[in-house]
């Protein structure tokens, strides 16, 4: 799963969990089933993970293009000069 994929993913189980407790609330309410509210809501939950965890084709449509290992060489990684200068900057302070 891409990262778009795990926004998207995240927005969907959020969205599906405040709808389905809305609803099992209302029901319940109406109702005067505690029971049935539960199992809507759980009903809900397990939708919502059906829907949200596995590794959907929707969730991967942003891949990642990794790096050929015969180009790391050509590439190298940057130093980490931004933390050293802050570390210089807060031991003047003191």
């Amino acid at each position: 799963m891409d990262w778009q994929g795990q926004k998207l993913a995240e927005k969907l189980m959020q969205i599906f969990l405040v709808a389905f407790a809305i609803v099992a609330f209302v029901v319940g309410y109406a109702l005067g089933s505690f029971q049935a509210m539960l199992l809507i809501y759980a009903g809900g939950v397990l939708l919502t993970a059906l829907v949200t965890v596995p590794n959907w084709p929707a969730f991967n449509r942003h891949q990642l293009i990794w790096l050929d290992p015969s180009e790391v060489d050509r590439h190298p990684r940057p130093q980490a000069a931004a933390s050293q200068s802050l570390k210089k900057k807060t031991t003047k302070q003191k």
